[in-house]
């Protein structure tokens, strides 16, 4: 049967089912170079748009006409008078955009005239991410006030909002059921007051950060629909206003207080006493004991799926009492617990056998004992943080492997007793995303055959000075793990351009670590760059043998390259401007010590890309040798700049 007569018997409704089933973004690509039916039809169905560049933006809200998600923050150039060009450019008039969730994460060169026309032209707006804007502020927030309709909002290190910004977004966004404010640092206990008294839908709050007091919590109880409150790091927060908490918010199922400094166990048994259907606590270095008392209401948490309580001083008696009490328990954190053995791990998994998540990281008395006991109780396992536990070897890896067969997160770093034959035993997890073996000295190429041999699934992994890692390895990944899309060769000095070659068969590889690696050469960096051209994040730091050369090939093949840390690199000024000039969609460069960059060649550079770039980090020197219209213009466009 020929392609066409196959086609005509599948309808446009039996199409819409199948590429609705398409998950993988490779796969949805796949389909859409299949035919012209097949790109109309996802086309018609495609509801999220991530643009890369923004002189594309209106060709490609018009050709996706359904699109309900729009995500800007990786234009690099966004600003004001590109946002009024494309808007205005509109033969029907001024644009109403179907866009009910819009992303200007990090869009630095934006200020409030093009964010009021953004606005605008999103009448249906529900929700808008705004955060590491650093540079907003209250003329900002009056032009997100606009959009009326909001019910999400995300504000994160917008520096210059105030209680006068956040009041106009109050009043005029009555609707608003999420928001989060960290790092907001100008707003305070009256911002926080007029918010919960204008918005009685909120039902997620997040104030970490900010330097608000307990009055604040006196305000945000009176909000009858709160679910999740974030208050982390919040210095001026004590016990008292805690209590203002314990017969309010009814419908209050997570918490996080983690870095509270003024914060004892009263104020967790405040919220206890008064919430027992909470599901999350989250209490980070908060405090430095577990008291008897909250151990008392803790029986009361019938419903409790997560607890963070890392850094505290903890003991058996502790997780003998959460054994028997919170056995729905899926969550918990005891990283850098003082006091974490193995027999109150032992006593912790024999009653919580429905635990997911277990991090560990620096409880350095665990051994192989306490790992048995987790892969024998808890057969669900899917993440286990276990960072710098020395103490374990490939015996408790050997039960990890055998029994939690559905781990898909694993956090080895600096665990010295891991070696190639734990590394066997651990190839059984074959649902493995994330494997972090980061300091792991004793793993060899042997080793990552084995993980590359049954791991087709992992997505990330670290290999941080693993300095028994060679070409051989880097073969075995690139041929058995083609989902690889985070990777880092830091300081594994074995590898040499024969295995940087390799590398470029992984073709969904966005993220590269090559730190200190003195063997690799231009040779290898072109014929890789020739080949990955999915590549967004790159580190070259101490890359010493790499010359002009390798960095004019990343300049011509890596187009997608939005990170790039050239520290301690021997690049002149030539090569500097053209991957400056060249990478488009650069964000963030680190150009620390490059002895071969004249102060001219840093400012041709700079002004290369100063429309788009959104971080750079160069030597302390430069501050006072660089031009000040240099420096106005990044500063002008929303760069900011790192003085090491």
């Amino acid at each position: 049967m020929s392609s066409e007569s196959m086609l005509s018997v599948l309808t446009e409704d039996l199409l819409v089912r199948i590429n609705d089933n398409l998950s993988d973004n490779s796969d949805r690509k796949t389909w859409r170079l299949v035919c012209k039916e097949f790109l109309r039809v996802d086309s018609l169905t495609r509801k999220t748009l991530r643009v890369l560049r923004i002189e594309f933006l209106s060709a490609l809200i018009r050709k996706y006409c359904n699109i309900d998600t729009l995500d800007l923050s990786v234009c690099p150039s966004i600003d004001d008078g590109m946002v009024s060009l494309l808007l205005s450019g509109e033969s029907e008039g001024w644009p109403r955009w179907k866009v009910k969730s819009l992303n200007l994460s990090r869009a630095t060169g934006l200020k409030f005239s093009g964010l009021e026309m953004l606005i605008r032209a999103c009448p249906f707006l529900e929700r808008l991410d705004v955060s590491y804007c650093c540079a907003f502020g209250d003329r900002e927030a009056a032009a997100i006030s606009g959009a009326g309709g909001l019910r999400e909002l995300k504000m994160d290190k917008c520096l210059g909002v105030s209680d006068v910004g956040l009041a106009k977004i109050a009043v005029r966004c009555g609707r608003l059921e999420r928001l989060s404010l960290k790092w907001c640092m100008e707003i305070s206990d009256l911002g926080v007051d007029l918010l919960c008294k204008k918005c009685l839908e909120l039902k997620y709050l997040d104030v970490s950060y900010l330097k608000v007091t307990s009055e604040s919590l006196r305000s945000i109880a009176s909000l009858p629909k709160l679910e999740v409150l974030a208050m982390v790091s919040c210095p001026l927060v004590d016990d008292l206003g805690v209590q203002f908490l314990e017969n309010a918010c009814p419908l209050l199922q997570e918490i996080d207080v983690s870095r509270c400094e003024r914060l004892t166990s009263s104020s967790l048994i405040s919220i206890i006493r008064g919430h027992s259907g909470l599901r999350q606590i989250r209490a980070a270095y908060c405090f430095s004991e577990l008291s008897p008392a909250l151990l008392h209401y803790l029986k009361d948490l019938k419903n409790m799926s997560s607890i963070i309580i890392n850094g505290a001083r903890v003991s058996d008696s502790i997780f003998m009492t959460m054994s028997r009490y919170c056995r729905p328990l899926a969550e918990i954190g005891l990283s850098k617990c003082i006091g974490v053995t193995n027999m109150g791990i032992i006593q912790l998994v024999s009653g919580c056998i429905n635990l997911k998540i277990i991090s560990l990281i620096c409880c350095h008395s665990i051994t192989d004992a306490a790992i048995s006991a987790i892969a024998d109780s808890c057969r669900n396992l899917v993440c286990l943080k276990l960072e710098s536990c020395d103490m374990i070897t490939e015996k408790g890896i050997e039960q990890l492997g055998s029994r939690c067969l559905l781990l898909e997160d694993l956090d080895l770093t600096d665990c010295s007793g891991i070696d190639d034959r734990a590394l066997e035993c651990l190839s059984r997890c074959s649902r493995l995303v994330c494997l972090k073996l980061g300091l792991c000295t004793n793993i060899s190429d042997k080793g990552l055959f084995y993980i590359a041999s049954n791991c087709s699934k992992l997505q990330e992994l670290d290999l941080y000075r693993c300095t028994g890692i060679g070409d051989d390895g880097v073969a075995a990944l690139s041929s058995g793990c083609k989902k690889l899309k985070k990777l880092n060769l830091s300081y594994c000095n074995n590898i040499t351009d024969r295995g940087i070659k390799i590398l470029g068969y992984l073709e969904e590889l966005s993220d590269l670590e090559l730190r200190g690696l003195g063997k690799i050469t231009s040779v290898g960096l072109t014929a890789f760059a020739a080949k990955c051209g999915t590549l967004a994040d790159l580190d070259l730091k101490h890359c010493w043998n790499i010359d002009d050369m390798g960095f004019c090939a990343l300049a011509y093949y890596s187009r997608n390259l939005r990170q790039i840390n050239l520290s301690y690199c021997n690049i002149s000024d030539l090569a500097l401007c053209m991957m400056m000039g060249n990478l488009t969609r650069l964000q963030d460069a680190k150009l620390v010590l490059l002895k071969n960059v004249t102060l001219m060649g840093f400012e041709l550079a700079l002004r290369a890309c100063c429309v788009r770039i959104k971080k750079v980090k160069l030597d302390s020197a430069l501050r006072y040798m660089l031009t000040e219209e240099m420096l106005g213009i990044l500063h002008a466009r929303g760069c900011t700049i790192r003085w090491d």
